[in-house]
């Protein structure tokens, strides 16, 4: 399901869960605050039953977390399952939803990564069969783009061989260029830890991206 050209399917699907018995998702009730949420007006329309406001949601944040999902999980279908456990959650639970010290944004980033999470540690094993294989060189022309394609291909194998907390670290606050401070609060840390997942990931990436010019080197 491609969720982007299709929101009302998603609101569809949806309403037929929010009718039916739903249990509260305890990270959706924050305790009061004094943060500053543009996306809190929108989410007590959706607990109402507003549709038009839960399709402003989606047109809103769906983008990012699909690309989020997308970094984590490194398959598009994937991610777009997980946009769509996300906002089926928003839909479920916003009735419920008091604003807090967190922002709604800071919110549904926390559920996807820890949706990510889950289904990186049931499906760990596959990713030692979707590491691309590396390019015959000799049959490729000297072209920068090509160039650039391996090397990428190259990062993004070994961003899945790291430590999914490093990756989620790495893939936040480089991929998705969002605020230490934000990220450390997605991934319910402080900002010191995230620090320290930061360059232990780039350490590990270092390390395996040399391991391979190294391999390379002596073909």
């Amino acid at each position: 399901m491609v969720l982007t050209a299709r929101p009302s399917h998603l609101l569809a699907q949806a309403s037929i869960l929010r009718n039916g018995a739903a249990t509260q998702d305890p990270q959706m009730a924050n305790k009061p605050g004094t943060v500053n949420d543009p996306d809190a007006p929108l989410v007590r329309r959706v607990g109402k039953g507003d549709t038009r406001a839960a399709t402003k949601l989606v047109q809103r944040h769906l983008p990012k977390i699909t690309a989020l999902a997308r970094h984590m999980l490194g398959d598009a279908s994937e991610a777009e399952d997980v946009a769509q456990e996300v906002f089926l959650k928003v839909w479920q639970n916003a009735g419920k939803w008091e604003p807090g010290r967190a922002r709604f944004e800071t919110w549904i980033h926390r559920v996807a990564i820890n949706l990510c999470y889950d289904r990186l540690r049931r499906r760990r094993e596959v990713y030692l069969d979707t590491i691309p294989d590396r390019e015959d060189e000799d049959s490729q022309p000297a072209d920068q783009n090509i160039i650039d394609l391996q090397t990428k291909r190259r990062i993004e194998a070994a961003m899945k061989q790291l430590p999914d907390r490093q990756r989620a670290a790495l893939t936040l606050c480089h991929l998705r260029e969002i605020s230490n401070i934000d990220a450390a609060s997605i991934m319910e840390i402080s900002v010191e830890a995230l620090e320290s997942l930061l360059a232990r990931g780039r350490r590990g990436l270092r390390r395996q991206l040399f391991a391979e010019a190294k391999m390379l080197l002596e073909k």
